[in-house]
């Protein structure tokens, strides 16, 4: 293979290494972004229900008060029935009386309604709870692994496009230009292999003399379909190599 070739064939490949740490950068922060809206998700659930789990303490509270106020008024009623003077009046007292026990009795109701619910919201509210905090630590450390990840990317693709300068540097210019209009044009892909006969990019099969020539190796030549620098590299093959040894 030409110098110049191989050069662009290297230069295509750290290309493709910087568009894979390009792509892994970007990709880092959308990844965080993915896990911190699921755990803000979990989040606002355990607080639904701890907000709901408050609110049924204080309902049942207010029906506590509901109950401790029905009582100190039956109490007052009993005593005023000591002092009744007829039976129409003692009968309105037990009336009263038994009004404040049908409350009594619904709210006390109401309460158990109340533990009913609460129960199994605040067991699903702990288990929620342990699981967040669990959740949490494990999202801390995915972010701290992507802050290293994209250091250590970032770093790695300084290095590669310092090394694509020097390389770019040693390509004959009209050379490195066919490769750059090929690349822009296909989205990062200069070169292609056509050691079958074919350019592996586009699948089209180059005129028999065309891959003589490319076989031949004594210029850089493109596709005449698709535009990009071809290049012909066989397998080697050893055993005949270590006979020519």
């Amino acid at each position: 293979m030409k110098p110049e070739l191989e050069a662009v064939v290297k230069l295509q490949g750290l290309d493709d290494r910087a568009a894979e740490l390009r792509k892994e950068i970007a990709a880092l922060p959308k990844h965080v972004a993915d896990i911190e809206r699921k755990l803000e998700s979990h989040t606002k659930k355990v607080e639904a229900d701890r907000a709901a789990l408050a609110a049924n303490l204080k309902k049942r509270k207010g029906l506590e008060d509901d109950i401790k106020a029905q009582e100190q008024k039956k109490s007052k009623l009993r005593d005023q029935m000591q002092s009744v003077k007829t039976n129409e009046q003692f009968r309105a007292f037990q009336n009263e009386i038994s009004w404040c026990e049908t409350e009594i009795r619904k709210y006390e109701d109401q309460i158990l309604d109340l533990m009913s619910e609460a129960e199994p919201l605040e067991k699903n509210m702990k288990a929620a709870e342990i699981a967040l905090a669990q959740e949490r630590q494990v999202v801390e450390g995915e972010k701290e692994s992507a802050r290293k990840r994209t250091a250590e990317d970032q770093s790695a693709l300084k290095t590669v496009l310092s090394d694509r300068e020097s390389l770019a540097a040693s390509v004959q210019p009209a050379i490195l230009a066919q490769y750059e209009r090929a690349k822009k044009r296909w989205h990062n892909s200069g070169v292609a292999d056509a050691t079958s006969g074919r350019c592996s990019a586009c699948n089209i099969a180059l005129r028999p003399q065309a891959f003589q020539d490319l076989k031949h190796g004594d210029r850089v030549m493109t596709c005449e379909s698709c535009g990009r620098i071809l290049y012909y590299n066989p397998p080697v093959n050893l055993e005949h190599e270590m006979h020519q040894v």
